[in-house]
């Protein structure tokens, strides 16, 4: 019924940046909060950052400062804005987001898209 189609990932030199996209498209009524979750080889998956539909935003610690979040609701696409990338960004993100589609007695839930890889190397 949904579908996160996530782009924009790469190899990146340290320093440098990357800018992450996600469209969500499919039989959507509203969508809630979106954000953006990594998973680095043999780590747990964690928040790297998240977006309300009306705007608030909150951070990893580890991303704070070099990381912005940001969503265009009229596309349906959240975007993760990584400047000063650091070899412990390296992981794949994941692309998340709270929707209510657009089907009778069907409880909003979570989506997930398929991930894309960032590496962070010289």
């Amino acid at each position: 019924q949904v579908q996160l189609v996530e782009s924009g990932g790469g190899l990146v030199q340290p320093g440098r940046s990357l800018r992450l996209s996600c469209a969500a498209s499919g039989s959507i009524f509203s969508i809630y909060a979106m954000g953006w979750y990594r998973q680095a080889p043999g780590k747990q998956r964690e928040l790297v950052a998240a977006i309300t539909s009306g705007g608030s935003t909150n951070y990893a610690d580890s991303v704070k400062g070099r990381f912005t979040i940001s969503r265009d609701n009229a596309k349906n696409t959240v975007y993760l804005q990584m400047n000063s990338l650091k070899p412990e960004d390296t992981a794949v993100y994941y692309c998340d987001a709270d929707v209510e589609v657009q089907a009778m007695f069907t409880p909003r839930r979570d989506y997930w898209g398929q991930g894309t890889q960032v590496t962070v190397s010289s």
